[in-house]
């Protein structure tokens, strides 16, 4: 079964977190679109195993871990052309340069690291591109190091270095809704200090925008650190109605209904307009 579409229609954070709680198996390739029309642009493919991804790279030759490898120096190009005579059929190229003695344990983390983490995190600054995962694609051994990561947290390392937050800015909760946890207790995942900050106001009780006031930043920074979160499956965005209680006094001036033609018995400019505005945005 393949999937296929458009970064502009679905955002690899969604993607993402479809494939993960699919704990799907396959091949996810995303070809960024090209300056040039008559070019094709570049192709990166991305291995996913029970919904974890285990792989990535850009080269057709299966060889990306391996060169990484050479170029640190710690293996030599003589026993990397030679690793699939050493290795069993279906054993990870990593695993299998650790049971030679020739890595350790923390430089195949190193190496996932160099082949995941950070190139799948550019991948969040494409402006555009076409995706299409494929369920009956094996991924080859020779890129494969034997370690995994669940895409919640790629995803989340790599919204925290985004810059240019331009393609999802329409995926950005309103600056009037509030936000409601979606779980019991606290978050699971490693925080960073502002996302806990942000996090204590998950009562849906406080509008995003006050909550930027209250902690003094940017609005549109609350906004990414609430989408983060939300992608994450932590919150979920609710819109804000201000149920303030009238005061004693307030109730005293208001008028008595048909007394006047104009009654205070109806909603508030504020409220509709709050109303209004989520309406239009799910529209």
């Amino acid at each position: 079964m393949a999937i296929s579409g458009y970064l502009s229609e679905f955002s690899l954070p969604e993607i993402f977190r479809l494939l993960e709680q699919g704990n799907k198996t396959g091949r996810l390739s995303i070809q960024e679109r090209s300056e040039i029309p008559a070019h094709k642009g570049k192709i990166f493919r991305i291995w996913f195993k029970q919904g974890k991804i285990i792989a990535a790279g850009d080269r057709i030759d299966g060889h990306g871990l391996l060169s990484m490898i050479q170029n640190r120096g710690w293996v030599s190009s003589r026993v990397a052309s030679r690793i699939t005579e050493v290795c069993a059929f279906d054993q990870p190229a990593g695993l299998c340069l650790k049971e030679q003695g020739l890595l350790e344990a923390e430089q195949l983390k190193l190496l996932f690291s160099q082949q995941v983490l950070q190139q799948v995190c550019k991948l969040f600054e494409l402006q555009d591109g076409q995706f299409q995962f494929e369920t009956k694609v094996i991924a080859p051994v020779s890129e494969l190091t034997g370690l995994a990561a669940p895409p919640s947290e790629v995803t989340l390392a790599g919204l925290r270095a985004l810059r240019d937050w331009t393609m999802l800015s329409d995926k950005l909760p309103e600056p009037a809704s509030g936000l409601i946890s979606t779980i019991v207790g606290k978050p699971q995942l490693r925080l960073n200090q502002l996302e806990c900050q942000v996090w204590e106001f998950t009562n849906g009780d406080v509008p995003i925008q006050h909550i930027a006031k209250q902690l003094k930043l940017p609005l549109d920074k609350i906004q990414q650190v609430a989408f983060r979160l939300m992608t994450m499956g932590l919150v979920e965005e609710v819109p804000f109605v201000n149920t303030e209680i009238p005061s004693q006094k307030q109730d005293l001036e208001m008028p008595i209904s048909g007394s006047s033609g104009n009654s205070n018995s109806s909603p508030s400019n504020a409220f509709l307009l709050s109303l209004l505005g989520h309406l239009k945005n799910k529209v």
